[in-house]
């Protein structure tokens, strides 16, 4: 199958049903990868964070789920914001885009991008915008090979387990910060 069989479908109701539950689960564990808070603080955030975007549920005005077609054969989806979170009302989001395990490695998320800055395009917007987690290299070299330029970076480097950080420890470092030591 070619690039150009690829389209972007939207979901039915059934399909939202089905996507919105696993979109908040997915989201969770790659919070919980990047090592940026515990799981249920993960599933908390992803809830939240889902149901902002969603107040609406499937009819919510500017957030757009697709299924991506492989001719009659669903292979993934995409979730696009029309305008996305951006404070630049011209810029669409891409908030998830997944191809199914089966069907990586043919060019299909490559092509659902560029059928995501079509489907941008044709509602206005004059650019495209997404976040990927920093552990997730097969992504961030697709988006780089399509264009995509880095705008913010965050870093993060633990220093000290918090099972290690006792009662004494905090009152040694505030001591020594208190005292000039």
């Amino acid at each position: 199958m070619s690039e150009a069989d690829l389209t972007l479908r939207p979901l039915t109701r059934a399909e939202f049903d089905e996507w919105l539950p696993r979109q908040v689960a997915g989201y969770a564990a790659l919070i919980v990868a990047s090592g940026a808070m515990s799981a249920q603080a993960a599933r908390e955030k992803a809830e939240r964070d889902t149901t902002r975007y969603f107040g609406r549920g499937a009819a919510t005005p500017g957030q757009l789920v697709f299924r991506i077609m492989a001719g009659q054969v669903g292979v993934g989806w995409l979730w696009l914001g029309v305008p996305g979170p951006d404070p630049d009302p011209r810029m669409a989001w891409v908030f998830e885009i997944e191809v199914e395990a089966a069907f990586r490695g043919r060019g299909y998320g490559r092509a659902a991008m560029r059928l995501a800055e079509n489907e941008a395009r044709a509602r206005g917007m004059t650019s495209l915008g997404l976040n990927v987690h920093g552990q997730n290299m097969v992504a961030r070299s697709l988006y780089e090979s399509l264009g995509y330029e880095v705008t913010a970076l965050q870093m993060r480097k633990p220093v000290l387990a918090a099972r290690d950080l006792t009662v004494d420890h905090r009152f040694a470092y505030a001591a020594s910060h208190r005292t000039g030591v």
